[in-house]
């Protein structure tokens, strides 16, 4: 078997991590800083393997295929392909890629931006060339206009570098370190909601009454520098009345909902220090900061009130 006929016959394979916002999201599209951080938990993965007559990826969890050509070029599955096939300078092969996932899909857990990185990566793999991190950034951030239209850049960053984000558009990234583990528990609604759309409502009320929202941006960029602070130094105690301060900020531009209100009341009442919405809002998902001693009892309170899935994640 020469290199050739080897290579053919391989699969290739990468996975990409969730990610939640603790704090920031919506006011870091207007230039505010925002906090972000890998949920390890959960992963997207792509595997590449020969195909006969065509290219085609494979949504294997919602039971989905699309041909890769010009004529669904803004189909955020197909972008990915071929940018990362341009970008590589790579031959458009005859291939099957498969995408199989647990990350929760339209909940604020960067559902989109796992896919297209684990899809560039294992093509990268397929075409014997390697991307760095900050070429799959880019590509990633291209194809996240398709999911978001004006998208922060947030959810690409912290899923291709692996890692807490502290991020300003525009600006360079700053990681960082939790000087002490925390725990969050995060609890999915179950009601899916488009990014898109949420941040495109947002952008009309900005144009309506600047003034006002730029108020509460500037606000929520204040808590998000606190609760840098407080994650460095240590203080994990002043990260729950942050996270309740930043959910009031989200109510007032009208992205939280019944079904996430819910879930926040039903986190505190059950000993959570702090929750808020995290991603878009209008569905998706809570966190809710826990530890040891009331982690249990916020999972079950997050059940009961109509959470359909939990995941506990440290961050550190």
């Amino acid at each position: 078997m020469n290199n050739d006929q080897w290579h053919m016959s391989k699969r290739f394979s990468a996975s990409a991590c969730g990610k939640i916002i603790l704090f920031g999201e919506h006011a870091v599209v207007y230039g505010r800083p925002a906090i972000a951080v890998p949920v390890t938990q959960v992963q997207a993965t792509a595997t590449v393997e020969p195909g006969e007559h065509g290219l085609f990826v494979h949504a294997a969890d919602i039971d989905r295929s699309v041909a890769v050509d010009s004529a669904n070029s803004n189909d955020p599955l197909v972008a990915i392909v071929n940018l990362t096939l341009a970008q590589l300078n790579c031959p458009r092969p005859d291939l099957e890629i498969t995408i199989r996932s647990t990350i929760p899909i339209a909940s604020g857990l960067g559902s989109g931006a796992a896919v297209s990185t684990a899809i560039a990566r294992a093509l990268a793999q397929w075409c014997g060339a390697r991307l760095d991190d900050a070429e799959v950034n880019a590509l990633v951030y291209e194809v996240e206009k398709l999911h978001h239209g004006t998208p922060s850049g947030i959810d690409n960053t912290v899923i291709v570098y692996q890692q807490p984000v502290y991020f300003t558009r525009g600006q360079a990234i700053q990681t960082f370190t939790a000087a002490r583990p925390f725990m969050v528990a995060i609890g999915n609604t179950g009601v899916a909601s488009s990014t898109r759309n949420t941040v495109g409502d947002v952008r009309k009320g900005w144009e309506i009454d600047r003034a006002r929202y730029e108020a509460w941006f500037d606000r929520i960029g204040a808590i998000v520098q606190r609760a840098r602070s407080a994650i460095e130094y240590g203080a994990i105690e002043r990260l729950g009345p942050l996270l309740d301060q930043n959910q009031v900020l989200l109510r007032d531009l009208d992205v939280s909902s019944v079904e996430l209100e819910r879930l926040i009341f039903a986190a505190r009442q059950a000993g959570a220090s702090g929750a808020k919405l995290v991603g878009g809002g209008r569905g998706g998902n809570v966190i809710a900061l826990v530890d040891d001693r009331n982690v249990e009892a916020v999972t079950t309170a997050l059940k009961d009130a109509g959470a359909v899935g939990v995941i506990v994640t440290e961050i550190q």
